[in-house]
């Protein structure tokens, strides 16, 4: 590869990470929801990422898939009400405040509003 051709490259190189820094800078401060691969979803205002791709959340709560057992109360309480149709359950939910969520585990991320 010639010399002019390397250095067209890191110029491009260059540029796309200056797209991709800004393109994350539009998230600081705003509410995101960043769902991980257990199930979890963490709910956070991002203060800031790194290079692994580690999300740094203030102000931060955690939701959970309720139990089996939950579940299975909020099916008998239904029932016992004499109600017909689907049970809602809603997730479980925890202020946690400042988390780290580890960028190998995030499966979707989404802006608030």
């Amino acid at each position: 590869m010639s010399t002019a051709a390397l250095v067209a490259l890191s110029k491009a190189s260059e540029r796309a990470a200056e797209d991709a820094e800004s393109y994350l800078n539009t998230f600081l401060n705003k509410t995101l929801h960043i769902h991980i691969t257990d199930g979890r979803m963490f709910v956070g205002q991002m203060k800031c990422t790194d290079n692994e791709r580690n999300i740094i959340l203030a102000m931060t709560h955690e939701y959970r898939q309720p139990s089996k057992a939950d579940v299975q109360l909020a099916a008998d309480r239904h029932e016992r009400a004499g109600r017909s149709g689907n049970v809602k359950v809603d997730m479980k939910k925890r202020f946690v405040g400042l988390v780290v969520v580890p960028g190998q585990y995030v499966t979707k991320m989404e802006v608030e509003g």
